[in-house]
């Protein structure tokens, strides 16, 4: 089968979905059924996504997008030039990585979206007024054209039912996030200078679901209080978005300048560093679609302490340390970091439920339904066609 992996997206670093694609794409090359894939990127994501891709396969071809940068030429772009591109390319279905508008009537093969969550719903502030109403918009029209859903953990497939009427959420199934342990460990810090210095690790874009202002509160309250060392540092690692300013003008205002380092646009090999040096992974979101810096924390044996929400507790449930997001949520969060502390560093977990081996063959079984269904649909417009035809003939 010829399968288009589209993973055109706003982010020049890499970000959650741009890593989804990817561990999509490495773990379809596991499969002999694949005969050809084709993967969509934009201009500016050129640079490390070809790198990260480098040796994959021979049957990996990237592909380019021309468009312009910005919202409207990316949604443009996916309505209109990527099922020229299907159909150029003669694939058999395309898999968008995210909700993008889908322009169902001009796709020739089943079209699959990965759903990663329901924020615009859920949590409008991610994206503020107005924006949220057009996200919302794109993500309706998306799922309802959209052949089928692939959600990424039954939190999400939840939501869908939650938010969206049964003729879409009936098209949905639960694949997992594809989540392996990174085989190489870059040598150094990401972080210059911060080689031996103790740290606290959160992964987490600059985004309200976040919840991140809490974390700096907490981490602030521990030094204060002398529950941590006052060598310990703080990295947050996460492209920036709405709440970079806030997050800043917190940090500052707190005196921790010299403390807390924002990263971006760091390899995986440093990301690895990060997992395996750190005193534990904070992960405090007020709402996630899936966990997957703490399934990656966990994989690469470090503490955990992350809020107690359901997708957390599906990826880490009798591994982590959950906190409630209550009224006392910053001294709760800041007293269950200071116990996990002094516990000892667990070994690395086994989650053979999220490895690409599993992931695999659950995404080939879905393709070839969808394929063959969409096989079957196209033979029956052919009878009914041909049908018609002879009777008008009769007549």
């Amino acid at each position: 089968m010829k399968i288009i992996i589209a993973a055109v997206s706003f982010a020049p670093n890499i970000s959650g979905l741009q890593r989804h694609a990817l561990n999509l794409a490495r773990c379809l090359m596991l499969q002999p059924e694949v005969s050809e894939m084709h993967f969509v990127i934009a201009p500016w994501q050129e640079s490390f996504m070809r790198t990260a891709l480098a040796g994959a396969s021979v049957r990996l071809k990237v592909h380019v997008a021309t468009l312009e940068r910005g919202t409207l030429g990316r949604n443009a772009w996916y309505y209109y030039d990527l099922p020229k591109l299907a159909a150029r390319l003669r694939a058999d279905l395309v898999h968008l990585t995210f909700p993008v508008p889908i322009k169902a009537r001009a796709f020739d093969c089943p079209t699959l979206v990965t759903l990663h969550d329901l924020y615009p719903y859920e949590i409008p502030m991610n994206f503020g007024f107005p924006k949220f109403l057009f996200n919302r918009i794109i993500l309706r029209q998306c799922l309802k054209n959209a052949t089928a859903i692939a959600c990424v953990s039954d939190t999400t497939k939840a939501r869908l039912q939650q938010y969206t009427p049964p003729a879409i959420w009936q098209k949905a199934v639960r694949v997992h996030n594809i989540v392996e342990a990174e085989l190489r460990c870059a040598a150094l810090a990401p972080n210059p200078g911060w080689q031996d210095k103790p740290f606290l690790l959160s992964v987490a874009q600059h985004r309200h679901n976040k919840n991140l202002p809490i974390l700096i509160r907490a981490y602030d309250r521990l030094l204060r209080t002398a529950r941590i060392s006052p060598e310990t540092r703080l990295i947050i690692v996460g492209i920036p978005g709405p709440e970079t300013p806030l997050l800043h003008r917190l940090v500052s205002r707190s005196g921790l300048s010299g403390k807390v380092r924002f990263l971006e646009g760091i390899s995986g090999p440093e990301l690895q560093w990060c997992y395996l040096n750190c005193d534990a992974l904070v992960a405090p979101s007020l709402t996630e679609g899936f966990g997957l810096p703490v399934a990656e924390a966990l994989l690469a044996g470090c503490r955990v302490v992350c809020s107690d929400i359901p997708a957390h507790r599906e990826v880490g449930d009798g591994n982590c340390r959950f906190v409630p997001l209550n009224g006392l949520a910053e001294e709760s969060l800041s007293a269950a970091i200071a116990t996990t502390l002094k516990q000892p560093r667990p070994h690395p977990l086994s989650l053979p439920q999220f490895s690409a081996p599993v992931l695999a063959r659950q995404y080939i079984a879905l393709y070839r339904r969808l394929i063959a269904s969409a096989a079957h649909a196209h033979k029956l417009r052919l009878r009914k066609q041909v049908t018609v035809a002879v009777s008008g003939r009769q007549l």
